[in-house]
């Protein structure tokens, strides 16, 4: 019996944030660990249709670089990368699209059918969701001549997100998938970093909360404290400290971005643990690090 009363005393203390999140919408970034382990697949999925089933609208959007390399290198098609991002010519675009949008794309929206929710996958083609233009990059300048840009290919950047696909998805009860593959104006296809996409999103839809799955436990402060908290203020002062660096600037950069566009929170969550998203969502601390404005 003390059992059940605890599992009861769990549901009761979720009641708040249910009743605090009821209608609004949850972009997520999924990606990592949690995107190849067989069990973090099953407990995501659970975690995404349970949102939905209480009246969250999550909004999936997904990654996929390690099946992309994985399927160039059986092709005998080598990978490079700069500033890392892969350099992508019309074939590595080819495999990129075919590998995110028919695989990867098509695995989660099964996973979470098999779980009882109702998801449909989309690329940024769809309905005309993700409008990208090229992604510019430069060299690192040297004293005696300005910065050189480095064509990497058909890699893009978000240039405008149409949300009203996903709006007419959510309110008919399905759950968005979205594989970052966009087009310009042109018709032409490009790759675009699964995180931008989803702030980009995030950002069009005035979502909630932004939740990006990685393979940390969130932002540590120089000793190596994990960080619960953080307002955008100190963020700020961390980046110039140079306590966030390296591969979780671009995603702190992210979530600075979407707050600024009127997200109400982002967070960056250790997508290792099982159930992560109903940990940091429904608990007072979480698991990983909330961003706030």
């Amino acid at each position: 019996m003390e059992t059940l009363i605890h599992k009861a005393q769990i549901l009761i203390e979720a009641l708040p944030f249910i009743r605090s999140f009821y209608g609004r919408t949850f972009v997520i970034k999924y990606g990592g660990h949690a995107m190849v382990d067989e069990e973090l697949q099953t407990s995501f999925a659970q975690d995404v249709v349970l949102l939905k089933f209480i009246g969250i609208n999550p909004v999936i959007v997904h990654g996929g670089g390690p099946q992309i390399g994985e399927v160039l290198e059986r092709m005998g098609i080598e990978s490079s990368f700069v500033h890392g991002m892969r350099v992508t010519d019309q074939e590595t675009m080819d495999v990129v699209e075919m590998v995110l949008v028919g695989k990867v794309n098509k695995m989660i929206v099964n996973l979470i059918s098999r779980q009882g929710g109702k998801a449909v996958g989309l690329s940024g083609k769809d309905g005309g969701l993700l409008q990208v233009e090229k992604l510019l990059m430069y060299d690192t300048p040297k004293a005696d001549r300005p910065p050189e840009i480095i064509d990497i290919g058909k890699v893009g950047r978000v240039h405008k997100v149409n949300p009203a696909v996903l709006t007419a998805l959510d309110n008919s009860g399905f759950i968005p998938v979205i594989a970052p593959v966009g087009v310009d104006v042109a018709g032409e296809t490009y790759n675009v970093n699964a995180d931008l996409v989803a702030g980009a999103v995030a950002a069009a839809l005035k979502a909630e909360k932004l939740l990006l799955l990685t393979d940390v436990a969130g932002v540590k402060d120089g000793e190596g404290r994990l960080l619960s908290s953080l307002h955008r203020g100190l963020v700020e002062a961390m980046i110039a400290s140079g306590e966030i660096k390296g591969g979780m600037l671009p995603k702190i950069n992210c979530c600075l971005e979407a707050l600024a566009a009127g997200v109400k929170k982002a967070h960056i969550v250790d997508g290792r643990l099982a159930h992560c998203l109903l940990l940091e969502i429904f608990t007072e601390h979480g698991v990983g690090t909330e961003i706030l404005i």
